[in-house]
């Protein structure tokens, strides 16, 4: 049985080899299901093999945060420039049309909010496999608590999530949680990352951070980055360029969209750079451009 004492941090991840990707266009899942191949091509697009996710899902710990005040009014301009809704089944229900055509990624965990003393404690399955079917969900996101007093039951709950998705064939998103004990390097979401995808995670969602290259190799499943805490607009379209540079599938953008200056030019600038091969500056470029003309 291995050990931590034992464990020997690997050093060979043949990053000038580009990873096999089979008949399928999203890395590691072309063994899987038609139906969830489907589901998978309308999260990935099938021309780039990337995706950007919308995150507007802090509500369901966080209530009411800055930029997501009106979610009725918020999210529609947006949808243009993504392909998939990252949200929880109650803002999708009473904000979003139903004639929308972007991917749903429904968020199936609750957990503690931001008042609670430590998070990673008591989260628990946020809804059913059948109304995931009954909103038309692509995917499920599972938070998951590597290194923390919940990583067992939120690994088990990971678990039996996948169990369900691959009963239905819906893809399931495991999400990396980063308490904030836990720091933020290398050596921590190779763990995590790793972790995941054995536990059947058909995509991760995960922080960018250096030597990221090696983290995207040695995950057999497609990554995808959290953008994490609002930045200045170019320097968060600079972290999307060195991600997908460096291995990621897409981006999962939530702050440094809806709390930009312009949310649907950065919306625009994010897909320049995650599909069509736009550096950080003619992504910024983009940017200015569309929020001049608004």
């Amino acid at each position: 049985m291995a050990d931590n004492a034992g464990n020997t941090a690997g050093k060979d991840y043949r990053l000038d080899v580009p990873p096999k990707i089979g008949d399928f266009h999203v890395k590691g899942l072309s063994s899987c299901s038609w139906g969830m191949k489907n589901r998978l091509s309308r999260i990935f697009r099938p021309s780039s093999g990337n995706t950007v996710m919308l995150a507007f899902d802090p509500g369901y710990i966080m209530g009411s945060t800055s930029g997501l005040e009106r979610l009725d009014i918020v999210i529609e301009p947006l949808l243009p420039f993504v392909d998939v809704l990252m949200a929880t089944r109650g803002a999708l229900r009473t904000c979003i049309p139903p004639a929308t055509d972007k991917a749903l990624c429904l968020r199936g965990t609750h957990d503690a909010s931001v008042l609670h003393e430590d998070m990673s404690v008591g989260g628990g399955a946020g809804l059913d496999m059948e109304d995931a079917l009954r909103i038309n969900a692509s995917a499920l996101a599972v938070q998951t608590f590597i290194g923390a007093p919940g990583e067992r039951d939120s690994l088990e709950l990971l678990c039996r999530t996948v169990d369900m998705g691959e009963r239905y064939g819906i893809p399931i998103l495991g999400v990396v949680a980063v308490g904030k004990q836990l720091v933020r390097n290398a050596r921590y979401f190779l763990l995590a990352t790793r972790i995941l995808a054995e536990h059947g995670a058909h995509m991760v969602k995960t922080y960018y951070c250096e030597d990221f290259e090696r983290i995207a190799a040695a995950c057999p499943v497609p990554i995808v980055i959290a953008g994490g805490r609002k930045l200045p607009e170019d320097e968060a379209l600079t972290m999307a360029y060195r991600a997908v540079r460096e291995g990621a599938r897409g981006v999962d953008m939530g702050r440094n969209i809806f709390q930009s200056e312009h949310p649907a030019a950065m919306a625009l600038a994010v897909g320049k750079v995650v599909h069509e091969g736009f550096t950080d500056g003619e992504a910024y470029e983009a940017y200015l451009e569309m929020k001049n003309r608004s």
